[in-house]
């Protein structure tokens, strides 16, 4: 029979052991958005670059700024300023921000809803007709919709030398009517789709003749055919609340926004296209009754094995799981607390770090929050949160190489 010495020394050898095979929880690193910027925007393109875009100045009537951040590297780049038309930008709402994508060659394209003060001396059909291709048809006369309701929807790229952003272009031809945010989507083979939603042409029915437009390039942005419906079924969209579109490793498109077929119904839904855009099928509906539109954003972002798409319903973040493949999607999974602006990224292990912002509201600052999940969507971590989320902002987050997670906010 073993003496005690014997057991002392054995259970000095195994605790080591047990040790180094637990797996490590990754680190997260809280960083501010650079220059005092709000509603930060990232996205992480192939060879590992941080690209972030962000808003400036008065919230009325700002603009956007682009910074990037090599392998590598602690700090950002010095700011280059996406839109060349001042102020041409709002953050009221801030569900209404820019929004990027990396496409093709780590190109970066960026959307906004054109509704700053410099707005009124953009030149709206001069864009629309430069962003059509030279077969497209004639835009029809928009017959809903006053000249004050014309709102742009601005678009522009990352030029070839990466140095500066072209001129942006009204990519809307017919379907004005912007109220909640647009977004932009990209693939590796050089589509972008540009998607928001508005009233369709002559309806009178409020959002429940709402829909969702998408306008498609297969140039890298170069050229954009003439919007059209992502689908005829009518789902009606919550007209102030927030829309993202995402295009999968796959080419898969992904769009997330809020319906609203009644004044109540205000169900959070995923359309998904593996046709490039042509054609989309409702993969998803999330249900919410509520009478009030709740200003909410959405996020897609790709894991290793699947998709995430997080929004918000009944007053709380939520998150499903889509399966590329088969388009069925997994059980919402929810923090159990009230939160707006979910943001969930995925590391290479399939760890997620869900974010989200708590106790903001119109104008008013605000808390971010996070939890990590394993791969099956088991906590790693409990909540966590920060204070100093300024008013109109919302966070954002990506994944390190390494497998670390960094929140900026």
């Amino acid at each position: 029979m073993p003496n005690l010495r014997s057991l002392l020394a054995f259970s000095v050898l195994i605790i080591p052991l047990l040790a180094t095979g637990r797996a490590e929880t990754p680190n997260i690193q809280l960083l501010r958005t650079p220059n005092d910027g709000i509603q930060p925007q990232a996205a992480v393109d192939s060879k590992g670059v941080v690209h972030l875009i962000y808003f400036k100045g008065e919230p009325a009537g700002g603009d956007i700024s682009y910074v990037r951040r090599e392998p590598g590297q602690k700090e950002f780049s010095k700011p280059v300023q996406v839109n060349t038309q001042p102020h041409t930008a709002i953050a009221i709402g801030t569900i209404r921000g820019a929004q990027l994508a990396i496409g093709k060659n780590g190109r970066v394209h960026v959307v906004w809803d054109g509704m700053g003060k410099g707005v009124s001396t953009a030149p709206h059909s001069a864009h629309a007709q430069d962003a059509l291709r030279s077969d497209a048809p004639t835009p029809h006369a928009h017959s809903a919709h006053d000249d004050s309701q014309r709102k742009p929807l601005f678009y522009t790229r990352l030029n070839e030398a990466g140095t500066a952003f072209e001129p942006e272009r009204n990519i809307i031809t017919y379907a004005y009517g912007l109220d909640g945010g647009s977004s932009v989507a990209a693939d590796f083979d050089g589509n972008v789709y540009v998607a928001w939603h508005a009233p369709i042409p002559g309806s009178t029915n409020g959002e429940a003749s709402r829909a969702v437009f998408v306008a498609r390039s297969s140039d890298e942005g170069k050229t954009f055919g003439r919007e059209s419906l992502a689908t005829s079924k009518p789902t009606g969209a919550c007209a102030c609340c927030g829309l993202r579109a995402f295009a999968d490793n796959s080419g898969a498109v992904y769009i997330l926004y809020r319906a609203a077929t009644e004044l109540t119904n205000r169900n959070e839904t995923l359309l998904l296209s593996r046709d490039h855009g042509n054609t989309f099928d409702i993969a998803y509906s999330h249900p919410w009754r509520v009478s009030m539109c709740p200003m909410s954003s959405a996020f897609i972002s790709q894991a290793p094995n699947d998709i995430i798409a997080a929004a918000e319903t009944h007053g709380r973040v939520f998150l499903v799981r889509v399966d590329p493949k088969t388009g069925k999607t997994s059980a919402p999974l929810s923090p159990d607390t009230r939160a707006k602006y979910p943001v969930p990224v995925a590391n290479s292990k399939g760890e997620t770090l869900f974010v989200w912002a708590e106790d903001t509201a119109w104008n008013k600052s605000g808390s971010v929050a996070w939890q990590l999940f394993d791969r099956h969507d088991q906590p790693l971590s409990k909540k966590e949160r920060a204070d100093g989320l300024n008013p109109w902002s919302l966070p954002t987050a990506f994944a390190e190489a390494s497998g670390n997670f960094s929140i900026i906010y």
